[in-house]
């Protein structure tokens, strides 16, 4: 006799053995799933992938950069003022350019003029002075249309003819005589300039001596500071696509390659065929500080033509290029450009079906 919940003696063996079986069947099957892990071979994934296929079609391919290039103008200190008293007005911006007889200021309303020469104003010239700063002076009459005749390096009745003629045009006391505040000569006209606005500036007061002229090059330099990596990407001819401030584009090409004390790397960009890049209007950029400039760098030259993905390419060992068609025949194609995953071929009909990848895996 049993009682719910209890099991008799003679039944304990039998469940024993029963319990014993089942943990051994789960065991085996335990063991045999590893085997049949660790001894079968893994799947090739490569073949069972099965290609994709585009269509060749009409489109573009090209690769830029967008990064900021750096204008800037580097002045160098070219002419100092002579004249004493009152600047009553300024005649010129940073960075206009200037040419033989312009006029840069007037104190005490008498005209500063700039002229072309090698020997810095240092004295008052009139008739019987004689000197390379004469033939200067003469050289300046002749080109404003005042004199005829040529340098000769002494200040004669010619010359006194001249500077009176010259006086009477910038409407200022006629006495043949120049002053010596009255011209800033530089080493080359034309050229671009700028006035120190601190040193000169309407109302200022100058007792003679002060450095007020900087001159500038014919253009800034326009630089565009980069990685290794973009270095890399940028060889010597690079085109580049920049932004003016007025919103205008100008072209230049990687030139050459700098690197500073710091290892910063700058790319020095040049006009095409030693143009300017900025050409006349280089005055769009302020002599002071620099300009950052939104340019596109051209790693690859945009081109038109028939495009399909460049895994669909297949190289061949005797180093052509072929794509293939969906039941696997090869057409010999040339590739003229390729850029992120894309290329342009020739060789191919417009529509044509191929394998990406090109070879089924």
């Amino acid at each position: 006799m049993t009682t719910e919940g209890t099991t008799t003696p003679a039944a304990r063996p039998w469940l024993r053995w029963v319990s014993i079986a089942a943990v051994a069947l789960v065991v085996g099957g335990i063991v045999g799933w590893a085997v049949a892990t660790v001894f079968t071979p893994p799947k090739d994934v490569l073949s069972s992938t099965a290609f994709t296929t585009v269509d060749v079609v009409n489109g573009e391919v090209g690769s830029s950069l967008t990064l900021n290039t750096v204008a800037s103008w580097t002045p160098v200190p070219v002419g100092s003022n002579l004249a004493s008293g009152v600047v009553t007005s300024v005649k010129i911006k940073p960075g206009d350019e200037v040419k033989q007889g312009s006029v840069l200021y007037t104190v005490n309303l008498r005209p500063v003029v700039v002229a072309k020469g090698a020997v810095p104003a240092f004295r008052g010239l009139g008739p019987g002075d004689s000197g390379e700063d004469v033939s200067q002076l003469q050289r300046m009459l002749e080109t404003a249309g005042h004199s005829r005749a040529e340098a000769t390096g002494t200040f004669d009745a010619v010359t006194t003819a001249a500077v009176r003629a010259w006086q009477k045009s910038r409407s200022i006391p006629v006495d043949g005589f120049v002053q010596a505040g009255d011209i800033i000569y530089v080493p080359t006209l034309p050229t671009r300039v700028a006035l120190d606005a601190t040193l000169l500036s309407r109302g200022v007061s100058l007792a003679g001596g002060e450095k007020v002229l900087t001159g500038l090059p014919s253009a800034p330099e326009f630089t565009v500071p980069v990685t290794d990596a973009q270095a890399a990407s940028m060889p010597t001819g690079t085109r580049v696509e920049i932004t003016s401030p007025e919103g205008a584009e100008w072209e230049g090409f990687v030139a050459d390659q700098r690197v500073d004390e710091q290892n910063a790397i700058s790319i020095v960009l040049a006009g095409k065929d030693g143009a300017s890049i900025c050409g006349k209007d280089c005055g769009q950029i302020g002599v002071e500080g620099q300009a950052f400039l939104l340019s596109k760098i051209v790693t690859v030259e945009s081109v038109t033509g028939l495009m399909v993905p460049s895994a669909a390419l297949l190289s061949k060992a005797d180093g052509t290029i072929a794509v293939t068609d969906p039941e696997g025949v090869e057409h010999p194609v040339t590739v003229v450009t390729s850029a992120k995953g894309m290329s342009i071929i020739e060789g191919v009909d417009d529509g044509l079906s191929v394998r990406v990848p090109a070879t089924e895996k």
